[in-house]
């Protein structure tokens, strides 16, 4: 439990030590051999611009590996990458044989913690990468979205608006990771129910060039009607005159008797069963006792 909690103070502190002598297992970084890494099997990141590499490529060819990536030792003494995926890749187009590197020790969960938690901590993520790291440490890592808040030193409010992002359409989801709408007209979708009207909003947008403002105006007038439909369709019970004629004849066959309805344009009303005396008013009242009304 005490590893668990140290999430929150950093990747450092859930790497544990070792008592290998061969490798500095703390605080310097090894030189070891590029081919000898092999990739993190839990590296939340799948998208890595092409562009973006080449020039960090450039960069390393001109001044080296700056910030060394972090690995663990495997049974077999290979290397398995636990984070800087991004600089493993441009250092391998950059030509480069060995790569600074700190060797750390930690099992499956922990490596899975430290690659989603230094990949949250990015700055070039789009929102549905965090979201999908969001929701894999929370059902990967069995945590709540309290217990995640305190992890990461996140309000919980932000985290439940991420994971709340993979409930979208897959189309708007895809528009989001190739950055075609923001967060905020995302989360202004949501408050729609329906999917293809989430759909036509977010074509929309990219049709107009949409506002994050004038997307939540149009959630908001289109749930507005919807609510105003709903209590219009809610005082129609009945749809069309002849619906009412054939209650009405239904009732008055039942009760032997011409029921009559009133109905003011409000939709207001009443039903009213005639009798013709107190013997016609006592059978009536003898059918709705068997009716236990």
């Amino acid at each position: 439990m005490a590893k668990k909690n140290a999430l929150g103070r950093g990747l450092d502190a859930l790497m544990d030590t070792s008592d290998n002598n061969k490798y500095n297992l703390r605080k310097e970084a090894n030189e070891i051999n590029i081919n000898s890494i092999v990739s993190n099997p839990f590296q939340p990141r799948t998208n890595f611009d092409e562009k973006s590499l080449n020039e960090m490529a450039s960069s390393i060819k001109e001044l080296g590996v700056i910030q060394p990536i972090t690995v663990r030792i495997l049974p077999d003494k290979n290397f398995q990458l636990i984070a800087g995926e991004r600089r493993l890749r441009a250092a391998k187009i950059a030509g480069l044989k060995k790569i600074p590197a700190y060797i750390r020790t930690t099992n499956d969960q922990g490596l899975l913690e430290m690659a989603l938690v230094e990949n949250i901590q990015r700055e070039d993520l789009d929102a549905i990468e965090i979201a999908i790291s969001y929701q894999r440490l929370m059902n990967e890592c069995s945590l709540t979205q309290e217990v995640l808040s305190t992890r990461i030193g996140k309000k919980r409010s932000t985290i439940s608006n991420y994971v709340r992002l993979l409930n979208l359409p897959a189309k708007i989801q895809l528009g989001i990771r190739e950055h075609k709408i923001s967060m905020g007209h995302a989360r202004a979708l949501l408050a729609i129910e329906d999917d293809e009207t989430k759909l036509m909003i977010f074509n929309q947008v990219l049709k107009y060039d949409f506002s994050v403002r004038k997307v939540e105006e149009v959630v908001k007038e289109l749930n507005n009607q919807e609510i105003q439909e709903q209590k219009k369709n809610k005082r129609r019970i009945f749809k069309s005159p002849e619906e009412y004629k054939q209650l009405q004849k239904h009732l008055s066959s039942y009760f032997v008797t011409d029921v009559v309805f009133k109905r003011n344009p409000k939709g207001n009303g009443k039903i009213v069963i005639p009798f013709k005396n107190d013997d016609d008013l006592e059978r009536i009242i003898a059918i709705f006792d068997k009716m236990n009304i």
